[in-house]
């Protein structure tokens, strides 16, 4: 089936709404602006004092529109109140558009990460879980049978920026998922928790992070959990995007690239084999097919640097890629004919 557009009031309540989080999440400040250089970067810290201790928040990533809300902080705190009944309004319209909302017991944890700063620590949503949400950042509907969930709700972050960021998450994740009865599973050699499964049913959420070597299990200090580190995680979730789960007023997350998405289902799919594994490289197929037809109509430019960008990896990457391209004839094609000097499988 050919994807169908959201009306463009949906589409433009969603930005609105979009806007309006962030501009919330920035009238938080409370302090003073500190910047902080790590690896040629500048990170935002809110700096304030409790009694005779100085605090240093985490507000993220230096770039123009962070710099241009937290100028704004007064009157965005000002005008919260406002601002608040407007977003209540936005997720009616979302819904009555036909945006397919997030179901009650994933909004309920996606909210609690995000009001503990998981998401504002670096923790970014990935897997089917952020799949869902590219409806709201493409302006594209998605059938109900394509947003079914697995039971699995997946989290990543980068290890190295975890250690860097010198904060830590407000209520630890795992105390979290116990109060929403999740059991931790400790791994089965060094008996490290980096995965929970729900009490009496399938649902599991699971921490991830880049392997740069060996896939091991490593610590996130700053998200206040361990998690494992698996290859060609780094390309999903380098450079992510916020994006909202319609969930009461919408919950501010971050979530992957769609195109980097797209491409890292492509890689990941070429390593499943056999049994249970196999339907769900179909999934991450069928997903890949997905945003890459719309990718190659709306954001071309988007979609050729990404896969560039995974194919001057190295042979491994493009052999992957291709492993999975000979199973999408299509979309084989479809990326073939967007031109670029490099070749699928070579």
């Amino acid at each position: 089936m050919d994807p169908v557009s959201h009306p463009r009031a949906a589409q433009a309540a969603y930005q609105d709404l979009l806007r309006m989080h962030l501009d919330e999440a920035a009238s938080e400040v409370v302090g003073s602006i500190e910047e902080r250089q790590r690896n040629g970067r500048t990170y935002l810290y809110d700096r304030f004092r409790i009694g005779t201790e100085m605090k240093s928040r985490y507000l993220g990533e230096d770039s123009p529109d962070l710099r241009d809300r937290l100028a704004r902080a007064a009157d965005l705190k000002a005008q919260g109140q406002e601002r608040k009944k407007r977003m209540s309004r936005l997720a009616r319209v979302l819904r009555s558009e036909g945006m397919i909302g997030t179901d009650r017991e994933t909004g309920s944890l996606l909210l609690a990460f995000a009001r503990a700063g998981v998401f504002r620590l670096g923790g970014t949503l990935i897997g089917t879980g952020a799949y869902g949400l590219y409806q709201g950042e493409l302006g594209v509907r998605f059938d109900s049978d394509e947003l079914a969930q697995t039971g699995d709700i997946d989290f990543a972050s980068f290890e190295r920026l975890s250690v860097a960021l010198g904060d830590r998450v407000e209520e630890d994740p795992g105390d979290i998922l116990r109060l929403m009865k999740f059991e931790a599973v400790p791994g089965v050699f060094d008996r490290q928790i980096w995965k929970w499964r729900q009490s009496g049913g399938e649902a599991m959420v699971e921490f991830l992070t880049p392997a740069f070597g060996e896939e091991v299990v490593k610590p996130l200090p700053a998200l206040g959990v361990s998690a494992q580190a698996l290859k060609y995680l780094n390309f999903l979730i380098g450079d992510p995007i916020h994006a909202l789960a319609l969930y009461r007023s919408g919950v501010l997350v971050q979530i992957p690239r769609p195109e980097r998405f797209a491409i890292h289902k492509l890689i990941v799919a070429s390593r499943r084999r056999g049994g249970p594994e196999e339907a769900k490289a179909r999934k991450d197929r069928a997903q890949a097919e997905f945003l890459i037809r719309i990718l190659a109509q709306d954001r071309p430019d988007d979609l050729a640097e990404a896969l560039e960008h995974a194919l001057a990896q190295g042979p491994r990457w493009r052999s992957r890629i291709a492993s999975s391209l000979e199973r999408m004839p299509a979309t084989k094609d479809l990326l073939s004919g967007m031109g670029g000097a490099w070749a699928i499988g070579a």
